[in-house]
């Protein structure tokens, strides 16, 4: 079973490494200074749970340098989801599995219209991962975990063999047939927590240490839990005293994604985010005030960022 890891990032990468530590054939798509340092060294992964490095061989810029893919673990930005997808579509067939591990709750449909003749699940990851230089993953948290499940239906055959092999490398694997519960579960989570760390500019632990800061996190949450209710997801109501001791698992210097994509001057999955809460807010008739502050002020640095991304494609 050949596993292809489509976005070599904090994500993609853990997880694709520790597969391939454990004897999976598994290939990487990369791009950028990250590439380059991954094909010259290879993927140095720095975890909880011990420091390891994949050997290059198997890391490539593109998907058509692989012959045939039996798993993608997609791991791309939201914004990229269709144009990564285009990229897969002459190495997979109608038995490969994409596996979306993205941020947000309609990529399964994005790819699905871009490959429709493969099988595409969706998947919530939990892990705190990020490129920290070049060729190198740090992993820190000491959590790993995986669901995933397809969109209707029965899990086949090859999703139960993709979770036996995510358990014998050590990740924590739950295979689901409710994954739009766990997709919202988790856009709860990093619409709010997540897209604060940019907004503000504070760490977990200063978000949760100031009781204004604090409110505004779960007042947040509470939207975005409304916009799920009345799409009639049957999500967990907001239990604060659970969420805080969930945030413990993170070191009170955390920060998100989004915070590091915001000022390393990148795009940012704030319309993936809070842009789906207020979307979905506004045609079902629930307000969202805190996220469309969010998403107001956030979305035209992401344009700004996509902006560049784009002049600098065009003059290079």
């Amino acid at each position: 079973m050949r596993f292809v890891v489509m976005g070599t990032g904090g994500i993609g990468g853990f997880f694709g490494a520790a597969l391939a530590r454990a004897g999976e054939d598994v290939w990487f798509v990369s791009r950028g200074k990250h590439l380059e340092a991954m094909q010259h060294s290879g993927l140095r992964i720095s975890s909880t749970l011990g420091n390891f490095t994949i050997p290059p061989g198997q890391i490539v810029h593109s998907p058509s340098r692989i012959s045939h893919a039996d798993v993608v673990l997609f791991c791309v930005k939201s914004y990229d989801t269709e144009a990564a997808a285009q990229q897969l579509s002459p190495l997979i067939d109608s038995h490969a599995l994409v596996i979306s591990l993205q941020n947000g709750v309609d990529n399964v449909e994005k790819i699905a219209g871009v490959l429709p003749r493969c099988h595409t699940y969706g998947g919530a990851a939990y892990i705190s991962s990020r490129i920290t230089a070049p060729g190198h993953i740090t992993e820190t948290g000491g959590f790993q975990r995986i669901i995933f499940g397809p969109v209707a239906g029965e899990a086949s055959a090859l999703a139960r063999e993709v979770h036996d092999s995510l358990l014998r490398a050590g990740i924590k694997s739950q295979l689901t047939g409710d994954i739009r519960r766990d997709l919202w579960q988790k856009l709860v989570f990093i619409a709010s927590m997540g897209s604060l760390t940019a907004l503000s500019r504070l760490t977990h632990g200063e978000i949760i240490g100031n009781p204004g800061t604090r409110a505004l996190m779960f007042d947040a949450m509470r939207e975005a839990h409304s916009v799920a209710f009345k799409l009639g997801i049957e999500i967990e109501q907001i239990d604060e005293t659970r969420v805080l001791e969930g945030l413990k698992r993170f070191s009170d210097d955390t920060r998100s994604s989004m915070y590091y994509d915001l000022i390393s001057e990148k795009p940012m999955e704030v319309e993936a985010l809070n842009g789906t809460v207020v979307r979905l807010g506004d045609q079902l008739g629930v307000p969202t005030p805190i996220h469309r502050v969010i998403y107001s002020i956030l979305l035209p640095y992401h344009l700004r960022h996509l902006a560049t991304i784009s002049r600098s494609s065009a003059n290079s």
